[in-house]
């Protein structure tokens, strides 16, 4: 009895592990990895809007498969408030090859990423202090050189 138990309980925790954040493909951009091929969970959110608490560190894993070889990767993330994009200090711009992994989201991979291989971004960021208790719509995006984007997604967010 007391293994059965066990089990359902490790099943439980697993399907919540495994559940993906929902988000919304960007609308203003179009990727060269559909939204619909990404696995994305952000910390402590399924559905939007997510809560960014101050003083804590949000992470975000997604999984995806290039369909093209891949040299760099650079991160875009901005906060939509008011129209206004305004760029998360110490991620924006940076390049995210340093937060690329194998499939099984140890591995540390790197760039260049190869055609058809399965790929784990995974990145924390800090909730600063200085950021306004407000709501918001967060956009993150990875480009190659050029550019081009190679996914993208929104998500609803509110900073408390």
């Amino acid at each position: 009895m007391k293994s059965l138990l066990v089990a359902v309980l490790a099943l439980s925790c697993l399907y919540l592990y495994a559940e993906a954040t929902v988000v919304k493909s960007c609308p203003s951009t179009k990727s060269l990895i559909p939204i619909e091929q990404n696995t994305i969970d952000i910390s402590n959110c399924v559905k939007g809007p997510c809560k960014l608490k101050r003083k804590t560190k949000v992470a975000i894993n997604q999984k995806f498969t290039p369909t093209e070889d891949i040299k760099s990767l650079t991160t875009t993330v901005f906060a939509q408030v008011l129209s206004l994009p305004l760029p998360f200090i110490g991620v924006d711009g940076t390049s995210a090859c340093d937060f690329i992994f194998a499939e099984d989201g140890e591995t540390k991979l790197g760039c260049p990423l190869k055609a058809g291989v399965p790929v784990v971004y995974r990145r924390e960021f800090p909730v600063l202090e200085i950021y306004p208790k407000m709501s918001l719509v967060v956009h993150w995006e990875l480009q190659s050189r050029g550019s081009k984007s190679i996914t993208c997604f929104e998500v609803p967010a509110k900073i408390v």
